[in-house]
């Protein structure tokens, strides 16, 4: 009995500091009593759906004092063996089959696994699974299809879209927040870049690619500043982290909304801490996809050989080294979070999965970048963004041996082996063991340290002065 009592001793403890961080969060915002506060996930892939989820279970109970909904867009349909598996993972979870039940929500899924009935995603959403996850059943959630409905009132929007989607998405959501007095607080989960030529080469990540959009139609009185746009990341797996597994983040942006934030984001198991520098961390959650792609390939090619991953492992990184050497002032504070994210991506992320089916040839190139089950493959336009940038002659670096000015790129032969293989379509998979086998290859080191003996910084890329 003295378990159980301390037991729901820790639950109520746990309620009181939830309730705690909600209403400061609440009196920051301005929010008087009996007002919601309404808070909308955008895009409904895995870590979007897990992050929406773990909002839900932390503070969904107190209804009077805020409102979690996810927005995804209707009409995508589930289809038979995926909703065949989708039967087996719920009769394997007594939780969620007797859930489901008290539901009056069990019988829709026999049906579809009988073939008998579609269900669609944003139908299976409500009941706590994402299509990019099926295997990690979350908790019920509120779901609304129309975009319109779901952000008008937003106090705070969470970007889970994939950054080849976010600039039309929040011009279309910008056209809502015409008649707003007050500008929501927006924090962006999204890791890809694009680039831009004009005026001067420069990566556009989704942060700025929001700003732009919400400046562009919004009313002077209700523009978005930047300091209200936040990045959140980190070195994660989303179904681990609905899973309970010991985690952490960082949430970057300006110090008024980071620090509250990270207070009301932080739970015991997943720990956000919070950085000034948004950009550039946001630019290096999109370049670890890159490379992920490219160890999923060499994994694939040689059978899981150790050796050959960390051969590849060498190289990849001293490329990331050279590479953040080009966009941030102070490379060595960024390399801590940049390996960890890249370490955890190759274990199991989706860009290596990703790298690997295409060159076990399970999946093609033609099959496009966003994938039944994964959802999008962001390291690929990233791949073409980072190449597209860092091969133009205006960034042109001196050659350590042949004493003349060539592109950055020139100096990242597996970025520019994938490009070949990814965006060119020149090459087949197996090119990128040959570019780890190259007898010309240089040793990583002499990379990093043409990377750090020379004033390689290029402020511009990153749109700065």
């Amino acid at each position: 009995m003295a378990g159980s009592s301390e037991g729901l001793n820790d639950s109520g403890n746990n309620l009181a500091v939830a309730e705690e961080k909600l209403d400061e969060l609440r009196r920051l915002l301005g929010k008087a009593e009996g007002d919601q506060l309404n808070i909308v996930g955008i895009g409904a892939g895995a870590w979007g759906s897990v992050f929406a989820a773990l909002l839900q279970n932390a503070y969904g109970q107190f209804r009077e004092k805020v409102q979690i909904r996810i927005w995804r867009r209707p009409g995508r349909s589930v289809d038979r063996s995926t909703a065949e598996h989708l039967f087996e993972v719920i009769n394997s979870r007594e939780d969620i089959l007797r859930r489901l039940i008290r539901r009056c929500a069990y019988l829709k899924y026999v049906e579809a696994r009988l073939g008998d009935r579609v269900l669609h995603a944003d139908e299976i959403l409500k009941d706590g699974f994402c299509l990019n996850m099926i295997d990690t059943p979350l908790c019920p959630m509120k779901v609304v299809t129309n975009l319109q409905e779901a952000v008008w009132d937003a106090d705070i929007v969470i970007n889970g879209l994939p950054s080849t989607e976010t600039r039309e998405v929040f011009e279309e959501i910008s056209r809502y927040w015409k008649e707003r007095r007050m500008s929501p607080i927006i924090i962006s989960l999204t890791k890809g870049i694009e680039a831009a030529l004009e005026p001067v080469p420069h990566i556009i990540t989704p942060t700025q690619m929001i700003s732009r959009a919400t400046s562009d139609c919004l009313s002077v009185a209700a523009e978005v500043p930047m300091e209200n746009i936040l990045y959140l990341g980190g070195p994660n797996i989303a179904s681990e982290i609905y899973n309970m597994e010991y985690a952490n983040a960082r949430i970057c942006g300006t110090e008024k909304w980071r620090k509250p934030l990270a207070k009301f984001l932080r739970q015991p198991h997943f720990i956000v801490w919070d950085n000034s520098d948004l950009v550039t961390h946001e630019v290096m959650g999109g370049l670890k996809n890159v490379y992920a792609i490219g160890a999923g390939m060499v994994a694939a090619l040689t059978n899981e050989s150790a050796t050959s991953k960390s051969v590849y492992f060498a190289h990849c990184t001293s490329e990331m080294i050279f590479i953040t050497h080009l966009l941030a002032e102070e490379p060595e504070k960024l390399s801590g979070p940049l390996l960890a994210d890249t370490y955890v991506t190759l274990l199991k992320g989706r860009n290596a999965w990703y790298g690997h089916m295409l060159a076990k040839g399970l999946i093609s190139l033609e099959m496009g970048d966003s994938i039944k089950g994964k959802g999008m493959i962001q390291g690929v336009s990233a791949v073409g963004a980072f190449y597209e940038l860092l091969s133009q002659a205006s960034l042109s670096i001196p050659h350590p041996e042949e004493n003349k000015p060539v592109a950055p790129a020139e100096l990242c032969p597996i970025l520019k082996t994938l490009y070949k293989i990814l965006i060119k379509r020149e090459l087949p998979s197996q090119a990128i063991l040959q570019t780890l086998r190259d007898e010309t290859m240089n040793d990583p080191r002499d990379r990093i340290e043409i990377a750090q003996s020379h004033a390689f910084y290029r402020p511009s890329l990153l749109r700065q002065p």
